[in-house]
């Protein structure tokens, strides 16, 4: 089926990006292959080049990926200079390696650097990336504001701060953005740290401004205002969640670990449903009102059912064939790209033809920012401005 506009009717629940996002990051948890990762991370950015709009929020993407690169930076870097669990033969330098007290045994600065331990780390860091890229896609798909309006009631308090919380990132990386480009735009450097301390203060400024109001339009409409509920009815609720809650971790735990599936599913399930028990209990004290919610359509189904049929996909494979999705690092050998695990890894791809394509604005800006990058280029300099103005004309 075509893939209709984005509208506000039309919009995709921000809840089914979450999912297919999530059951990325739960495949990537399964493997520490770097070819089934790399291709995890390519499917997550192929869907959010082709399905991204303009917003604050989605061009937050890049910031994870970058934050991901430094993750395996710093992996490496912590096993070649405090070792690695990982024996090997292969020694690439031999480091001067400081005297420990015995009270310290176990943990060594400095030794032998091995390639196998190195090739381990590589591998370890690259999960945490693809796990942090995941997530990046759905910070960059997913509307934070429409995701708070579909929370239950019971945690509509506690999703204000986190959608606050989420939003800070993706706005600061935008204004950083504007302002190096404004920077440009005037001559002016936009790198090094003369740059950056240049660029702080306005973008702190910023920050400040949205967060005051951001206050003032929570306390117009009665942000914190709670119904009055019987004791009784509290209590439940209190036991509910809390227990529904422990149910969904321990359901999780056994999901993720390598063994513990038999308890996992049974464990969730009744975590779930005591959960959803609980936040429907704990709704009745709120008090807001809730206008036009979004609805979860054949699309939204499409998408986060892709992105948990590949987490349920590579759970199986890890069942039937571990050594494929588990490279060894000793002894060294070249990964091998299992076939059936990556086919499994392209059902993620889905959203990019499925869900609502950006509204032709998006589009259209998109495409008149390219022709004018472009066309400074093609001139080798800057579009002019006026140097009294102190941003750039949009």
């Amino acid at each position: 089926m075509s893939a209709p506009q984005a509208t506000r009717t039309t919009a995709l629940h921000a809840g089914a990006w979450w999912l297919w996002a999530l059951g990325l990051a739960t495949a990537a948890s399964r493997t520490t292959d770097p070819l089934l990762l790399g291709l995890l991370v390519g499917v997550a950015g192929y869907v959010v080049a082709a399905r991204r709009t303009e917003a604050p929020w989605a061009r937050s993407y890049g910031a994870f990926v970058k934050l991901g690169l430094v993750v395996i930076a710093v992996r490496l870097a912590f096993a070649f200079f405090l070792g690695s669990p990982i024996p090997g033969t292969h020694t690439l330098v031999t480091l001067p390696e400081v005297p420990l007290p015995d009270w310290a045994k176990g943990v060594r600065i400095g030794g032998r650097v091995t390639a196998e331990g190195m090739v381990f780390a590589l591998y370890d860091g690259l999960k945490l990336a693809t796990l942090l890229i995941c997530v990046g896609a759905a910070n960059a798909l997913a509307n934070p504001a429409r995701l708070l309006k579909s929370l239950p009631g019971a945690l509509y308090e506690a999703g204000v701060a986190v959608v606050v919380a989420m939003t800070f990132a993706p706005n600061l990386v935008a204004d950083v953005q504007r302002l190096r480009a404004a920077r440009r735009l005037r001559g002016r450097p936009d790198r090094g740290v003369k740059a950056l301390l240049q660029v702080g203060l306005p973008v702190l400024e910023g920050a400040l401004e949205r967060s005051v109001a951001l206050a003032a339009a929570m306390d117009a409409r009665g942000y914190g205002r709670s119904a009055e509920v019987p004791p009784a009815v509290r209590h439940l609720t209190s036991v509910l969640t809390l227990g529904g809650l422990l149910g969904i971790c321990a359901g999780t735990y056994g999901l993720l670990a390598d063994s513990g599936g038999g308890y996992g599913v049974p464990l969730l399930l009744a975590g779930l449903a005591a959960a959803l028990a609980g936040l429907w209990l704990g709704g009745r004290r709120s008090v807001r009102s809730r206008y036009r919610p979004d609805r979860w359509g054949v699309r939204a189904w499409l998408v986060a059912g892709s992105g948990l049929a590949v987490a349920a996909l590579m759970i199986w494979a890890n069942d039937y064939a571990p050594a494929a999705l588990h490279p060894p690092a000793v002894p060294l050998t070249a990964p091998v790209l299992p076939l059936w695990p990556a086919v499994s890894v392209l059902v993620g791809l889905l959203p990019a033809f499925v869900a609502p394509l950006p509204s032709g604005a998006d589009r259209a800006e998109r495409g008149e920012r390219a022709d004018r990058a472009d066309r400074a280029a093609a001139r080798g300099r800057a579009p002019a401005v006026d140097p009294r103005m102190k941003e750039p004309t949009q």
